[in-house]
């Protein structure tokens, strides 16, 4: 056998949660041939990593990156961090399965998150077209989880209320036979959290039946999540589904116990978070009354060009706002570039306006894409961050949105900080941990078959680490700033990084849930 690829001289953290050791990766038609001595054995190329550690390719259990995905942009964030695998459809809205008239709107109210729908794909689109879109148009291998609020969109439209939980059941039951690893949703966001427990529970059924996982942005989250938790919770047990909660964050002394009380009911939990303590979201979400949010986003967008409703907005609303709006950065503003980076109060004067009109004025002209960084309040702590990414049912994510000209760093330095600060430097984890909860935990919970462990057989996604020099350069300040440390990269046995700088290999793969993909 003449291998096309050998990583020779460096050690291994292989995913199963063993420490380092030294072995050479031969690599043959994308996937991992040889886990071993690699002496002398024929490879097309061989590749010198003696003091370098590889590690299976990252897995960003929450990404925003449906927008991106072929861009150099995303590629660079992403690969710079070891990352290869991106988890798609978060947070209960996203492309697909959306009907004709949904996808549109859609499309607006997640653009300034998820980035517009590929053109493509922008009057509609099913599972299979997603995936079959995505295969082989980037360096990144993508799973997708089937949004819960997009579904509802599609069947019964944007309005608030009860909605027949069979028509919704029957679409998600279609885009899972179609590779969907599972349901995620958005149960702070339009239309997902009109959803009430009946309604949740026969999407659950038919995620428990399929084997894939609910995924779930809660109802409530910092000193609320407890009552978030505890839907979430009853839900799991009802139908049996296995559960998963997007950005678990703090304060730990709340969520830890929850933890612990999935087990006591039996529910089978998992939970990611990023080592951050600010946020990433809609202007629209924080800043407006959730009246103004109970339609399609259109009707959104007209009502906020009511001038009784804006003068409503300035008398009853915006008031109560002052404090939280200094913690607010303005991150995409794609009709007022000038303000991106700057606070809503500092953007405000710089326009001559109050800071409510100049929200409304914003979003209006943006056609609601506009995100922000958000400060939260001095709740969580740097010790809760290291606290819960300690645990088992831990697995690692950016939440990262990398729309705008002034996003969170999280985007680019989310995974490189894990590496970096809370392995190297902390020691939260040891190396061969790093590698179950960045990787191998994620593609188990997710059914990404034949991935996550640099063994024989498995594919070949592979980051080689260049450990003392690993670093996440992506601040609040100059968020656009790569990560360091990662040079080579292997996806489906390819080199689509190399000296830090992108090949071009477009070897990424759709995985649908269980396929080993070859």
């Amino acid at each position: 056998m003449v291998l096309d690829v050998l990583l020779a001289g460096g050690e291994i953290a292989d995913g199963s949660g063993a420490e380092p050791r030294r072995a050479d990766v031969g690599i043959k038609d994308g996937t991992i041939a040889l886990i071993g001595a690699g002496d002398g054995v024929e490879a097309v190329r061989t590749v010198d990593v003696r003091g370098r550690l590889l590690l299976p390719g990252l897995v960003d259990a929450h990404s925003h990156a449906e927008g991106l995905i072929g861009s150099p942009e995303l590629e660079l964030a992403c690969l710079r961090q070891g990352v290869t695998t991106v988890v798609l459809g978060q947070d209960g809205v996203s492309v697909a399965p959306s009907s004709a008239a949904a996808a549109p709107e859609l499309s607006r109210y997640f653009a300034a998150v998820n980035g517009p729908f590929p053109e493509p794909l922008a009057a509609g689109a099913t599972v299979a077209q997603l995936l079959e879109y995505y295969d082989r148009r980037s360096a990144l291998n993508v799973a997708y989880l089937a949004p819960a609020g997009t579904v509802r969109a599609s069947v019964a439209g944007f309005g608030a209320g009860p909605a027949d939980p069979a028509p919704q059941a029957a679409l998600l039951e279609h885009a899972l036979d179609e590779g969907a690893v599972g349901l995620s949703t958005g149960l702070e966001y339009v239309p997902g959290g009109y959803a009430g427990p009946d309604e949740l529970s026969a999407l659950l059924k038919v995620v428990s039946r399929a084997g894939g996982v609910h995924v779930s942005h809660i109802r409530g989250y910092e000193q609320d999540a407890p009552r978030g938790m505890a839907e979430f919770l009853a839900l799991a047990a009802e139908s049996g589904v296995r559960a998963h909660v997007s950005h678990f964050h703090g304060p730990a002394d709340l969520l830890l116990p929850e933890v612990s009380r999935a087990h006591r009911m039996g529910v089978d939990l998992t939970y990611d978070t990023y080592p951050y303590r600010r946020g990433n979201t809609l202007l629209a979400m924080l800043a407006l009354p959730r009246s103004l949010q109970d339609a399609a986003p259109s009707q959104t967008l007209a009502r906020l060009a009511d001038a009784s409703v804006r003068e409503s907005l300035r008398q009853e609303w915006f008031p109560a706002l002052a404090e939280l709006f200094t913690r607010v950065t303005l991150s995409s503003v794609p009709a007022a570039p000038w303000a991106e980076g700057l606070t809503v109060p500092e953007a405000a004067a710089r326009a001559g306006q109050t800071p409510g009109d100049l929200v409304c004025d914003l979003i209006l002209a943006s056609d609601l894409a506009v995100a922000c960084v958000v400060q939260q309040p001095a709740a969580n702590t740097p010790q809760d961050i290291r606290d819960l990414l300690k645990q088992p049912e831990h697995m690692g994510s950016s939440d990262g949105i990398l729309v705008g000209g002034h996003p969170h760093p999280r985007g680019r330095g989310a995974f490189a900080r894990m590496l970096a600060r809370h392995t190297r430097d902390l020691g939260d984890w040891t190396w061969g941990q790093a590698a179950v909860h960045l990787s191998s935990r994620a593609c188990e919970r997710f059914g990404l078959a034949g991935r996550g462990r640099l063994e024989e057989g498995y594919a070949a996604d592979v980051a080689v680490l260049e450990v003392p020099a690993l670093a996440d350069r992506a601040t609040y300040a100059e968020p656009l700033r790569l990560a360091e440390g990662v040079e080579l990269v292997l996806v489906n046995g390819q080199i689509v990084l190399e000296k830090g700088q992108l090949t071009g290999g477009r070897c990424g793969r759709a995985l649908r849930r269980g396929e080993k993909v070859r």
